[in-house]
């Protein structure tokens, strides 16, 4: 397992993270995973011995279930707290009221309370907005996130799912006021979604904030168990939770080429899709979830395939995303910038 920096904090995180979504199972999320707490700890456990310090979780999921899980795995395992590097979230509703949401200075310390009590632990070392609230004003966020740094009950804070503008504003704020900035965003990205190469990996590159893409198998449909001849897996969570929106008849050509690519390792395609986004610029760790221990192992071995230049080539040139403006003009003029 090899770390990698979080942004410039001098903190070092696996290169593959933990993602606790199949935990618990609980309402909305039971069609992404239903794991019983004995399961938990055996990934969990896997997950640990792998090398994986890095471990991601949200209130939201299974309703908070999932981070009472994780919680209870790390106490049951005995593993020591400064050994993991934990990450939660704060926007979504956790309750009935009309303030239980949301990015508020009201409702941000709540919630990092309530999430402490259902991790068991004192502080979390990385707190994500998990999206964008807009009844809520970006200085309001960023004072509400200072607040619960300055407390003691967050060690660093990142942003998740927002516009590279959103973020590059809401940091400005922060460096102006001598705010904590945030050092992570969390984005979905794959091989077949690869949006977020227009404006957030460069501005995130050039600021230091570290990348951490979730859903990097698009929801498993690029685990090599979909291909155009076979739309239904049987077993995974796009059987009836069909996200994130993907272009599939170009996925489909994705997969033919992983599929071919890992025949040539010897490997499944998940992990050629895996290897394809941790030796993306910029990333620093990649999410990854389980509803087993094979899955998990499976996934692992991502970390130790090397694909060739040819072989990134070809992948990147399937999975290439269409110019668009303003990225064509800056493309042409450059072509006039340099003498001879």
């Amino acid at each position: 397992m090899k770390y990698n920096q979080l942004g410039n904090t001098g903190v070092l995180v696996s290169e593959i993270c933990l993602g606790t979504m199949t935990f618990g199972g609980k309402g909305y999320w039971k069609s992404i995973g239903e794991l019983p707490q004995n399961s938990v700890n055996s990934i969990v456990k896997a997950s640990v011995d792998a090398g994986i310090n890095f471990i991601d979780t949200a209130n939201v999921y299974s309703e908070g279930l999932s981070e009472i899980m994780l919680g209870q795995a790390i106490k049951d395992l005995e593993i020591s707290r400064q050994s993991l590097v934990i990450a939660t979230k704060v926007r979504g509703r956790m309750g009935e009221h009309a303030n239980q949401v949301g990015l508020s200075r009201l409702h941000i310390p709540d919630s990092v309370d309530d999430s402490l009590k259902r991790l068991g632990i004192s502080h979390i070392d990385l707190l994500y907005i998990h999206g964008v609230d807009s009844l809520t004003s970006i200085e309001e966020t960023m004072r509400g996130l200072e607040d619960v740094v300055r407390s003691g009950k967050v060690r660093y804070i990142g942003v998740s799912n927002h516009a590279a503008w959103m973020m590059m504003k809401a940091n400005g704020y922060a460096d102006k006021m001598g705010y904590g900035k945030f050092v992570a965003t969390q984005n979905y990205y794959s091989i077949a979604g690869r949006d977020i190469e227009r404006e957030i990996i460069p501005m995130s590159i050039s600021e230091g904030i570290s990348i951490i893409p979730w859903s990097p198998l698009a929801g498993g449909f690029l685990s090599g168990k979909y291909t155009r001849n076979k739309e239904i897996a049987g077993d995974s969570r796009r059987d009836s939770f069909d996200f994130p929106p993907i272009d599939k008849n170009k996925a489909y050509d994705i997969i033919d080429l992983m599929i071919s690519i890992g025949a040539q390792h010897k490997v499944t395609a998940a992990q050629v899709a895996l290897s394809w986004v941790l030796r993306q610029p910029g990333i620093s760790s990649v999410i990854i979830g389980a509803k087993n221990l094979d899955q998990l192992q499976d996934n692992l071995k991502a970390i130790d395939l090397v694909l060739t230049e040819q072989q990134m080539n070809e992948l990147n040139e399937i999975s290439q995303l269409p110019s668009e403006y303003p990225e064509w003009m800056f493309v042409r003029q450059a072509m006039g910038r340099f003498p001879g």
